[in-house]
């Protein structure tokens, strides 16, 4: 039962973090706007046609992501209630191995976006 729920417990802290993700891209898309009637450069407004384009993709990824980390979440609140559960089998069950991949594979990409479009920003 324990490992169960602290894969349970593991899942909410993903979508956490994912929730914090929505965020900051709120924030970032905001910068952009701002940028968008504040430049007038031609390389920025390219630079900031990818982002846009960016910010996009990752928040479709990351929406997606979190409703399936939802749903796992869930499944696994309802498995944690039976103590005679395989962890092993439950992993298999929930594809947890894919969903970490999936979830460390989106934090790098989003972590690189971060970084890159720090890059853009003017020096405060």
């Amino acid at each position: 039962m324990a490992s169960v729920m602290r894969l349970h417990l593991k899942y909410r802290l993903w979508i956490a973090e994912m929730n914090s993700d929505i965020n900051v891209l709120r924030i970032f898309n905001d910068y952009v706007l701002w940028l968008k009637t504040h430049n007038n450069s031609n390389d920025v407004e390219e630079r900031i046609k990818l982002y846009e384009k960016s910010f996009s993709e990752l928040r479709k990824e990351l929406d997606d992501l979190r409703h399936e980390m939802h749903i796992t979440k869930m499944k696994l609140a309802a498995l944690s209630k039976d103590e005679n559960l395989d962890i092993e089998a439950v992993k298999q069950d929930i594809n947890h191995v894919a969903n970490r991949e999936r979830y460390e594979a989106f934090r790098e990409r989003f972590a690189a976006t971060k970084k890159e479009f720090k890059k853009l920003e003017p020096a405060v």
